[in-house]
């Protein structure tokens, strides 16, 4: 596992809403949630607040983040509450996921890795959506000033502003959102998008032709 600065901050973060108990969903997660169902993969999964709240609808949620601090505290809420929840730590700008899922979800991840990092991980999670499953990404955008949070050293990306629907090209988008929010001495900048995958009968329905 390799560490940075990025993962100092949250882990450091993460630390101190841990012992203050504050684990409410942030805007992002709670329009998520209604999405994320079935077998659900959380990249970047932080504190696990997401996580909890999809497990406790039904969900079977494989959490993962690179910070020790957040998954130390999501094994000991799962394991505590009983919720079908396998938390791992992992180094995120390298991982491939081995399987596939009803729901993947991305919230404020892929900016931490230098931008040819950040689209191949954005395209592996994409692949790991099952046909008729959903996918929630959320992403820093261009136009953002605030810049606290990253490590300059390991790279990061803003993403183009149209740059994340036109990854979900052939889905049918469910939610796409442009939003700006006020930080330290600046603007953070954000897309969300949610999208379904087609399902199977319909990627493999053979185009009919006209007589």
């Amino acid at each position: 596992m390799t560490s940075n600065e990025s993962v100092r901050f949250f882990d450091m973060q993460f630390q101190r809403q841990a012992a203050a108990g504050e684990f409410a969903l942030n805007p992002f997660e709670a329009r998520a949630l209604a999405h994320l169902r079935g077998d659900v993969l959380d990249l970047g999964c932080g504190l696990g607040n997401l996580a909890c709240a999809a497990a406790e609808r039904g969900a079977k949620v494989l959490a993962l983040d690179a910070s020790a601090a957040a998954i130390e505290s999501l094994r000991a809420r799962a394991a505590g509450s009983g919720l079908a929840i396998d938390a791992r730590l992992t180094d995120l700008r390298d991982y491939a996921p081995a399987a596939s899922f009803d729901s993947v979800v991305a919230i404020g991840l892929f900016m931490f890795f230098p931008c040819p990092v950040a689209r191949r991980q954005l395209a592996r999670a994409l692949a790991a959506v099952r046909p008729g499953g959903v996918a929630v990404v959320n992403v820093l955008i261009e136009g953002t000033t605030f810049m606290g949070m990253f490590d300059p050293r390991a790279g990061y990306c803003l993403f183009g502003e149209d740059e994340l629907p036109a990854a979900f090209a052939g889905w049918q988008v469910v939610d796409d959102r442009l939003e700006e929010f006020p930080a330290p001495a600046g603007v953070k900048r954000f897309r969300t998008t949610i999208a379904r995958r087609a399902r199977a009968d319909r990627i493999n329905r053979p185009s009919r032709r006209r007589p």
